[in-house]
């Protein structure tokens, strides 16, 4: 710039976001998978998605069910954290430590959303209204990633300032006939053709179908009032490719 001159530029840091999976019953991927065990996929994906969305992502993986070690691992992360996102612990009948332990900070709230998959969530601030934000997500795989598409990368893409925050979403056709349960906003996994402007379901609607959701570069959304489309309706569908 010219002699003399000064000039200020607005920068946004980029922020650090840290992901926990909580549940005794997560074993590491590699690891021998006992009876009543599953191997720990969400800390990874969330992980993943979390440095697709911009953020500076810490995995600190899973984190047994009890309420001295989560306190602890959260104590020990709050120096660091922009954001904390978990999966794991929040749904009706889950075991009481995690939202035992969230809750004992304050300003942490757990909902049933008219959703599918992702219907229970948690969110709020450990440490009271100038805490460090948290989103608790549900523990299912598919549930945890989808919760993240919809609540997570928004609140990351607002920290980073930018302008893209939600994903893109389309209307598209749909060759197949679909059906949706009453009172909930489903949304499906699906593949689509931007050349044909169709899109087709993967897999089925569970919430632990992992290698559906590998396979899908969409989500299609079905409204809560409808419980059933016919085959070529037309649908929105959220682009997770874009």
């Amino acid at each position: 710039r010219p002699s003399g001159c000064s000039a200020r530029m607005k920068v946004r840091p980029r922020p650090r976001v840290v992901v926990l999976s909580t549940g005794s019953e997560l074993v590491q991927p590699g690891e021998p998978v006992g009876p009543g065990q599953i191997a720990d996929s969400n800390s990874f994906a969330l992980t993943a998605a979390a440095q697709d969305a911009g953020a500076i992502a810490f995995r600190v993986g899973a984190v047994p069910d009890d309420a001295d070690r989560l306190r602890a691992v959260l104590e020990d992360q709050l120096g660091r954290a922009d954001l904390i996102v978990t999966s794991g612990g929040v749904s009706v009948g889950a075991y009481d430590v995690v939202k035992e332990v969230f809750e004992s900070y304050g300003g942490v709230d757990f909902r049933r959303l008219r959703m599918q998959p992702g219907k229970p969530q948690g969110f709020g601030r450990i440490g009271g209204a100038a805490g460090v934000p948290l989103l608790a997500l549900p523990g299912n795989p598919v549930s945890a990633y989808i919760s993240f598409e919809l609540f997570v990368r928004p609140v990351i893409r607002t920290m980073l300032g930018a302008a893209d925050v939600h994903r893109p979403v389309v209307r598209a056709l749909c060759p197949s006939p679909l059906r949706s349960p009453a009172g909930r906003r489903q949304f499906l996994r699906g593949r689509y053709s931007a050349a044909d402007g169709t899109v087709e379901p993967v897999g089925g609607a569970g919430s632990h179908l992992v290698g559906a959701l590998a396979r899908a570069d969409c989500l299609i959304t079905v409204p809560e009032e409808t419980t059933e489309l016919l085959a070529g309706s037309e649908v929105d569908v959220v682009l997770l490719d874009a």
